[in-house]
């Protein structure tokens, strides 16, 4: 459980759960969150982004290089919210953070499916929530992510080392594959130096791996691992909820206080 602090403690072992473990630097458990448990999460999704949609109306606008439009709205934290671009009617493509948008979605920074792949990952005996975001990949119109490392973003707010020591457990809530915009990572390539946002695998990484799998699925990987995902072409969203942790004693993300330059 967590603590007021933000300490979570994690298992030695997970018990009785299908999961595969990867050299690699990956770790992906199939059949983590029974068929109930998604259906919750994806009603908590649904009603915080109808929340920061809400609020989102006449905040002011920030618009991409790639033409996206991303608007902060007020709360404790304050939300992100990441349009598609060209859209219409406007369609929310992800949300940053999102897990105090609803208490059913807060309630899972403690759950020993996520902190203990994490902890796992991070060699610690205990993980402390960092921040977390959704994934709203919609029907037809969900748009791709180039290929990229989280550390790349993380480094605006937290020194190298810090930013380096971050691991994102993603929680799938629809069932992914090719055609709705799966998540594809380079096994091993958390190993190497850093990487540019858009900088495609490099000579001598290994082959990519789409992570095609069932509802309910948790993957986590760390935050210096190349990956993307596709656009959703599909009549089916791929929907996910992604929870960073950090190891325990750290403080929460604060986007309003990046790094000077």
């Amino acid at each position: 459980m967590c603590n007021t602090a933000g300490r979570c403690r994690t298992p030695e072992v997970l018990l009785g759960l299908p999961a595969t473990s990867h050299d690699d630097g990956y770790t992906v458990t199939r059949g983590a969150f029974t068929a109930a448990e998604v259906d919750e999460l994806r009603t908590a999704l649904e009603a915080a982004t109808a929340r920061a949609a809400g609020l989102a109306s006449g905040a002011p606008s920030t618009l991409t290089d790639g033409g996206h439009v991303i608007q902060t709205v007020p709360g404790d934290p304050p939300t992100s919210v990441h349009w598609e671009p060209g859209v219409e009617p406007p369609v929310v493509r992800n949300l940053r953070p999102v897990a105090h948008l609803d208490p059913r979605l807060a309630a899972r920074w403690d759950d020993p499916r996520l902190t203990g792949p994490a902890a796992g990952l991070l060699g610690v005996r205990a993980v402390a929530p960092l921040t977390s975001k959704s994934s709203l990949k919609r029907a037809r119109v969900g748009s791709d992510y180039l290929w990229h490392t989280d550390h790349t973003f993380l480094a605006r707010f937290l020194d190298d080392t810090a930013a380096a020591r971050v691991v994102t457990a993603m929680v799938l809530l629809d069932d992914a594959d090719a055609d709705n915009g799966a998540l594809t990572l380079v096994p091993g390539s958390h190993r190497g130096t850093g990487r540019a946002d858009g900088e495609p695998p490099r000579p001598g990484d290994a082959a990519p791996v789409l992570l095609a799998a069932p509802a309910g699925t948790v993957v986590c990987f760390p935050s210096r691992m190349l990956h993307r995902s596709g656009a959703n072409r599909s009549a089916r969203d791929r929907r996910a909820l992604l929870y960073l942790y950090q190891p325990a004693g750290r403080p929460p993300l604060d986007e309003t206080r990046p790094l000077p330059r």
